[in-house]
């Protein structure tokens, strides 16, 4: 299994990282994509100092749209020289977030633009955020990204609807553990249905820990339990959804890096 995305520089993992990777190489988990948001600018390299560590980590540079007020002259620059980095293989999360509005909509949607264009630049995946936003979110980036490099849309919360645009734009859909929780049926109905060869699964950790950890912290080695619900959903094996979900992460990210 891969963990498309997850958050291993935050804080709740200080006192047991190592041990959090190893609980995830043991049960299965061959890579692990931490994101490179961190807590904003000016420090984009959250991601990429951990996946130096650890050849089964790789890392994602970007400002999330909670951060997009932070950024500043010479952020975009730096995010496009860190993107460079052998071990990055996306710029992300990027988006809007609409929920909280942390930082004002116009300045949402400018900084996500200004990442498009270098994800369109350099010829790398974007893992996309939104909440609340669906509209201007495929708006935006039907206005203003190329892709041929693809993309992810990260813990996809929307319905059958909106994962089938999503996919006729191009992008791979990750399910977290949302897709495990009872009353998340229109999430789960698109895992159902989204294409195979799109499909991809992930934790957030340490956030949305799946059925039978929920309320827990998350980490890792639990995207076992999102592989699991997904197969059920339809109807296949675990082992199936595990190596599919695998092939369809290093097609899409490794084949930016070699590796």
């Amino acid at each position: 299994m891969i963990d498309s995305h997850c958050h291993l520089d935050d804080g709740r993992f200080n006192s047991d990282r190592e041990a959090v990777i190893g609980r995830a190489l043991e049960a299965g988990v061959e890579a692990m994509v931490t994101i490179g948001t961190g807590d904003g600018p000016p420090d984009l390299e959250a991601a990429i100092r951990i996946a130096d560590r650890h050849p089964e980590v790789w890392a994602t540079v970007g400002v999330h749209p909670h951060d997009a007020a932070k950024s500043a002259d010479g952020t975009m620059a730096r995010i496009e020289e860190l993107a460079r980095h052998p071990k990055v293989v996306a710029i992300g999360e990027i988006g809007l977030d609409y929920h909280y509005d942390f930082s004002p909509r116009d300045r949402q949607k400018a900084v996500f633009g200004e990442q498009l264009d270098i994800a369109n630049r350099l010829g790398l995946p974007i893992v996309i955020h939104t909440r609340e936003a669906w509209d201007d979110t495929l708006a935006i980036i039907e206005a203003l990204w190329s892709p041929a490099a693809g993309g992810i849309m990260h813990c996809f919360s929307g319905g059958p609807q909106e994962a089938a645009r999503c996919v006729a734009m191009g992008f791979h859909i990750s399910f977290a553990g949302i897709v495990t929780y009872p009353k998340a049926v229109e999430i789960q109905h698109a895992a159902a249905g989204v294409p195979l060869d799109r499909l991809l699964i992930e934790t957030d950790a340490p956030y949305l820990a799946p059925v039978p950890h929920r309320g827990k912290r998350n980490e890792p080695a639990f995207v076992s339990h999102t592989a699991e619900w997904v197969a059920a959903l339809r109807g296949l094996a675990v082992e199936t959804v595990a190596r599919t979900t695998a092939e369809n992460w290093r097609r899409l990210c490794a084949g930016a890096r070699s590796g």
